[in-house]
């Protein structure tokens, strides 16, 4: 994990498009602001993690025309 020092107003830079600028830092909480390209989706960790268990639950549920064509064969 890289870590790295910001004071407000400053920024860093990823992969040349996207910039995360410290916002506002108020005793135990750093606002963050994001500028990042519209096809970059930015989720909070939590929110991405509720994504992908959605995802990984869909995966494992057979879709019902996919069912009929297994009975099928």
């Amino acid at each position: 994990m890289l870590v790295l020092s910001r004071k407000k107003d400053e920024s860093i830079v990823i992969n040349d498009s996207i910039i995360v600028t410290v916002v506002e830092i108020r005793r135990d909480k750093v606002r963050l602001g994001f500028e990042a390209p519209k096809d970059v989706p930015i989720h909070r960790r939590e929110v991405y993690e509720a994504i992908k268990q959605v995802e990984r639950e869909r995966e494992m549920v057979v879709p019902e025309s996919d069912a009929d064509e297994a009975a099928d064969d």
